[in-house]
């Protein structure tokens, strides 16, 4: 009777318990506690990899660093490259030109007549920046390289490439050799008397003729062939530097007051539209 009596309280015991336990587990399925599959349940949840989800990734070369990502996001943003920032120059400089040349007077050339090199413009070379050179000799050092001097301004050798065609050409002082190596006046000078020089003082005439921004050292065949022509009647055979002469024309142009004839503005507009 006694046996009976504690299997019968064990029985009774074991049904409370395991209905305590069901209703426990279902209070906690109930409140989102227990998956509904715990087998199915990833053991973590992955992050989804597509375009519009952020990514981590570890900072190279700072290890334990870590910064977003996201793979459509555009790359960082470089600073302008030298060519870029030359590109920006040279069309800055061109539009200059254009609104310069824009305003110069357009007329005919004034006759020639009276014209004198050396009376009007000084002697070649003077020193009108007091500097102790010649402009010849300024000139030289400035276009070309590899010089070697006599003293501080005599320049013995060196080399030019040549602005006007591309060409290379040793330069040796000497009687027979100087003259492979000359220096143009960019803007001629019987051509400013034409166009306006008269009208100026000797003190300025001096410095047109002797202004860094209106001389090029070049070949000696180009400035033969060009004589005092302006840009309707002779052009650098290098159409690359075309633009860069041009501007250096209206420039010196209307810093002296000068004005160009019609053929000379219309050839001067055309190459400025490709610069």
């Amino acid at each position: 009777m006694t046996s009976r009596r504690r299997r019968t309280r064990t029985s009774l015991t074991s049904v409370l318990v395991a209905l305590a336990l069901a209703v426990g587990g279902y209070a906690l399925h109930t409140a989102g506690i227990i998956a509904p599959d715990a087998e199915a349940a990833p053991a973590s949840t992955a992050v989804p990899t597509g375009t519009d989800a952020p990514t981590i990734e570890t900072e190279p070369g700072a290890p334990g660093t870590t910064r977003a990502s996201r793979t459509d996001a555009p790359s960082a943003t470089t600073a302008p490259s030298a060519t870029d920032a030359d590109a920006d120059a040279d069309a800055a400089t061109a539009a200059t030109a254009r609104a310069e040349l824009a305003a110069l007077p357009v007329k005919g050339k004034a006759p020639a007549t009276g014209y004198d090199r050396v009376g009007d413009f000084g002697t070649a070379w003077l020193d009108v920046d007091r500097n102790g050179c010649d402009t010849r000799n300024d000139v030289l050092a400035r276009d070309l390289s590899a010089i070697t001097r006599q003293g501080p301004c005599r320049v013995l050798t060196g080399t030019l490439v040549s602005p006007y065609t591309g060409a290379t050409i040793g330069f040796v002082r000497g009687e027979t050799t100087s003259t492979l190596v000359q220096i143009d006046h960019v803007v001629a000078l019987e051509n400013a008397w034409r166009t306006g020089a008269q009208q100026l003082s000797q003190r300025e005439r001096e410095s047109l003729a002797n202004d860094p921004a209106n001389l090029f050292a070049v070949d000696q065949h180009s400035n033969a062939q060009k004589r005092s022509g302006d840009a309707a009647t002779w052009l650098p055979a290098d159409k690359s530097f075309r633009c860069t002469y041009i501007e250096h024309q209206v420039a010196v142009k209307t810093k002296y007051r000068l004005w160009v004839a019609p053929a000379e503005h219309d050839a001067m507009a055309r190459i400025l539209r490709t610069c």
